[in-house]
């Protein structure tokens, strides 16, 4: 964890916090950063956000607390002691996209996590779960939501357990999650963690913009799902089949009973 300093983002939020603001600010693409010891949703205070026409952006509301963290449809997450849990808000024009939600930028901000924590954890492997999970190890790491909101806005939800235990989770979740420390036996600069998110997801959303062939190759190359018997709930339908793979346009491929299927929403049973 980094030193101990007071942050300031730059419409005067002060908190005492292990997290370098300053560096954060000077070092990467952010305009704007608040930092909350106890929240109910970085996501939900993105939400707020995003109507302010004159804010700042791009900007990071991060939490050392969630005591209603979200996740996709009803799931809650977990943001334990020594985790990460923020919500970059941002105009997807900042990286030349389009404003209208699209299926890959969940896909493009998880392969920008992995990139940014792969030499952390070496030799440990990383992959994606569709839409929207890093795992390792057959246990979830990461999740990440992606919102569209107010005026086109968009804000990228996620939870990263780095400094916490597992065996700190609670009963239900022990035996599914994992951490950065449990997996490289040692504790992590969180600064430096963001720093180098950020920095791949400029990159990522950035290529997202010119061309999403060879990041969609990426999609499917981290698919830890391929081969597996998958059940999607889309809307009132449940498919069932055998992963077939991510496409390079952020859907799920299935192979059913009826033939190949393709999915750009839904959820996982």
């Amino acid at each position: 964890m980094g030193d101990k300093d007071y942050g300031r983002g730059k419409r005067g939020f002060v908190q005492k916090m292990d997290i370098h603001s300053t560096r954060l600010l000077e070092e990467t693409f952010l305009r704007e950063f608040e930092h909350h010891p106890t929240i109910g949703s970085t996501q939900d205070r993105a939400r707020e956000l995003a109507s302010l026409p004159d804010l700042p952006l791009p900007m990071m509301i991060l939490a050392e607390e969630q005591t209603s963290g979200r996740g996709r449809g009803d799931n809650r997450w977990w943001t334990g002691e020594g985790g990460l849990a923020f919500s970059l808000l941002f105009e997807p024009s900042h990286f030349d996209l389009p404003a209208r939600p699209l299926p890959q930028l969940s896909l493009a901000t998880a392969v920008a996590l992995i990139d940014a924590l792969a030499d952390r954890i070496a030799p440990a492997p990383m992959g994606l779960h569709w839409p929207n999970d890093i795992y390792s190890g057959g246990k979830k790491l990461a999740g990440i939501l992606v919102d569209s909101l107010s005026g086109g806005r968009h804000a990228a939800g996620i939870g990263l357990n780095v400094n916490n235990r597992a065996a700190d989770a609670p009963p239900e979740l022990q035996g599914s999650v994992a951490t950065l420390r449990d997996l490289g036996g040692r504790t992590f600069d969180r600064t430096d963690i963001l720093i180098d998110f950020l920095r791949s997801f400029e990159g990522r959303l950035r290529e997202l913009s010119l061309s999403s062939t060879a990041l969609g190759a990426r999609f499917n190359a981290l698919c830890l799902q391929h081969g597996q018997l998958l059940r999607l709930r889309s809307g009132p339908e449940i498919a069932e089949g055998i992963c077939a793979g991510i496409a390079p346009d952020g859907a799920l491929l299935l192979d059913t009973a009826q033939g190949r299927r393709v999915f750009y929403s839904g959820t996982l049973r």
